[in-house]
């Protein structure tokens, strides 16, 4: 049995996701085994202070080290290990893969928006999906926001933005940044009618669950919007005791909504898929097109 595994270090947690690769009808597939989320919260230090903390330097320390001694025991075969947003504003970034380096002899590579683009979109969704139609493919994370446009299944542009959630709660996000989305996204979908949107990360995989949709089924505007005014109507401390929310759930949900139905509005996208698989499955199955494929 082969096992990788993808490290996934964004803005707002860290995670771990071990996956047992297997052959099927010629194609290899991946069945994930282990999933760990650990909320760093990163983006707060290198957002607001362009540099990451000694205190959170070494909590990610630890938390690497753990990683390291799991896939010892999973006896994971291959792995890549990825940091996002955070890493790439934080002045230390480049010191911190260097101390990973010597504490856990794991190899830490920072990636740029493009390239986390790319390796979000390595999980074909679009494919299992009308291709027939065009989709507006949305990850929102903690510091950035990742856009796509797939016409027949291929895609046609892709961009990343300095847009998140944790940055819009330390109030990061600049009004030039949401300019630049909007036109970007106005320009590279004016030419589609009737566009889809495929929405992906922690966040709207809460929100789907929240909606009671039915598997595989699309979450329409309508249901996002009602999900959003009641989310809002709660206090912080009510949507941890009330709604049951995770504390580092509670307070990125509403940016994140907040992304998602600006974008839908911006674009007339009535209906969003919502795949469940994000950052972490788009390196396992990176890993599978580079190693195996």
């Amino acid at each position: 049995m082969l096992r990788y595994a993808a490290i996934d270090i964004g803005s707002n947690a860290v995670r771990l996701l071990i996956a047992d690769i297997s052959k099927q009808d010629g194609l290899y597939k991946y069945k994930k085994n282990t999933l760990i989320r650990v909320p760093l919260r990163l983006g707060d230090d290198a957002f607001l202070d362009q540099k990451i903390s000694p205190k959170k330097v070494g909590d990610l320390v630890k938390t690497m080290t753990a990683f390291k001694n799991l896939m010892d025991v999973y006896h994971v075969t291959e792995y890549l290990a990825c940091a996002t947003s955070a890493m790439r504003e934080a002045e230390n970034g480049e010191e911190i893969v260097k101390l990973i380096k010597d504490e856990t002899n794991l190899t830490l590579e920072i990636i740029e928006g493009q390239r986390e683009a790319n390796i979000i979109y390595a999980n074909h969704i679009e494919q299992d999906l009308d291709q027939s139609k065009t989709y507006l493919y949305i990850d929102v994370g903690g510091g950035s926001t990742e856009l796509s446009v797939f016409v027949n299944g291929a895609p046609e542009a892709s961009k990343s933005f300095n847009i998140g959630t944790i940055r819009m709660l330390d109030n990061q996000d600049k009004e030039e940044t949401w300019e630049e989305m909007k036109t970007w996204v106005k320009d590279n979908t004016k030419a589609y009618k009737s566009l889809a949107g495929i929405g992906t990360g922690g966040n709207i995989n809460k929100l789907f669950r929240m909606a009671d949709e039915k598997e595989n089924a699309p979450m329409s505007l309508q249901k996002l919007n009602s999900l959003y005014n009641k989310l809002t109507s709660y206090s912080l401390k009510e949507r941890i005791h009330v709604l049951g929310l995770n504390p580092d759930r509670a307070d990125v949900i509403i940016p994140a909504c907040e992304i998602y139905l600006t974008l839908m509005k911006w674009t007339g996208i009535k209906q969003i898929y919502v795949p469940k698989v994000g950052m972490a499955d788009g390196i396992i199955k990176l890993l599978i097109e580079e190693k195996l494929d």
